[in-house]
């Protein structure tokens, strides 16, 4: 586990580039254009899993990319995490765009302004892999893509409340099939979020890497199962709610973790309390009080180079 010492070495001390070696540079010019140069692109995986939203990713996964990206992963090179965020939040815009070009998600005003929040859910790391680095690099990815999209307006907020509800083999070695059948239900959201994800606007779950899509599919079918029935997800209780050491404390409410949460990460909390978000149906009325299951996309960081060739939209 990293020291604090070292945390302040990384940001006083030049450090060689995360990407390429260059001396003196955390991260130079060049493999931060490889990075968040290029446009986020639809990406799909081959063979897709089942139930995999639609996914956009900033960067393909190789050389310059997979080297920043373990860095910061797994040797813990914080300060690695401002320009990853940058390329999430690349991702994370153009999944709203697509949605919106799509028709799945509305837009209302003269500016085609979103309704209601946007939530980042982050793909949760086991808890014996965060242990181990010191560091979730997921969720403090997400907030740094959260803050970025914060400063160019959008009202996102970062919402970590996915978790495994049991023991999952290592991913590495596994082809997809076998990857799918690891991560079959394993994911659950904590008990107290049901109404936040269903007031929420836009979902987007988001990780740093995809390989084969397995996370990101069971991720959304867990959200699915709580934003499409009322009542799933609503009670806490009996330590199934958000863990309220994020916190700091214990018996606060899912939301009021969070917010205390993306403080630590050093973001500004951005509810707006408006409540909920009503769609309509096609006859314009009210259809639920609930978010659409369509609702939820996926945006990561970086996937392979085929996963870019498979789709050119």
């Amino acid at each position: 586990m990293r020291g604090w010492w070292q945390d302040l070495t990384d940001l006083v001390l030049p450090a060689d580039c995360a990407g390429c070696g260059r001396p003196r540079v955390a991260l130079c010019a060049g493999c931060r254009a490889a990075l968040c140069g290029a446009a986020p692109r639809r990406v799909r995986p081959d063979p897709e899993p089942r139930g995999l939203p639609v996914v956009h990713a900033a960067a393909a996964y190789g050389e310059a990319v997979r080297a920043v990206l373990l860095a910061h992963k797994e040797r813990g090179a914080l300060p690695l995490a401002g320009a990853l965020g940058e390329a999430l939040a690349g991702a994370v815009r153009a999944a709203l765009r697509a949605a919106v070009v799509d028709g799945a998600w509305p837009v209302v005003g003269p500016g085609r302004a979103f309704v209601g929040p946007v939530l980042l859910v982050p793909v949760p790391s086991a808890r014996r892999s965060v242990r181990a680095r010191g560091h979730d690099p997921v969720r403090r990815i997400a907030l740094a893509a959260a803050g970025e999209l914060r400063r160019a307006g959008m009202p996102v907020s970062v919402l970590s409340v996915l978790r495994q509800r049991r023991p999952v083999a290592d991913q590495a070695g596994l082809n997809s099939r076998q990857r799918q059948a690891n991560l079959s239900g394993a994911l659950e959201v904590a008990a107290g979020a049901g109404p936040l994800l269903r007031d929420a606007g836009r979902i987007v779950v988001v990780d740093d890497l995809m390989t084969t899509g397995a996370s990101l599919a069971e991720a959304a079918r867990a959200l699915g199962g709580v934003c499409g029935v009322h009542g799933v997800g609503d009670r806490a209780g009996g330590g199934e709610g958000v863990r309220a050491r994020e916190a700091g404390e214990s018996g606060r409410s899912v939301r009021s973790a969070q917010v205390a949460a993306e403080r630590q990460g050093g973001n500004r909390p951005s509810w707006d309390g408006r409540g909920g978000v009503v769609e309509t149906a096609g006859n314009g009325r009210p259809a639920s009080g609930m978010p659409r299951l369509n609702i939820i996309r996926a945006a990561v960081v970086a996937t392979s180079a085929t996963s870019f060739e498979i789709n050119r939209n």
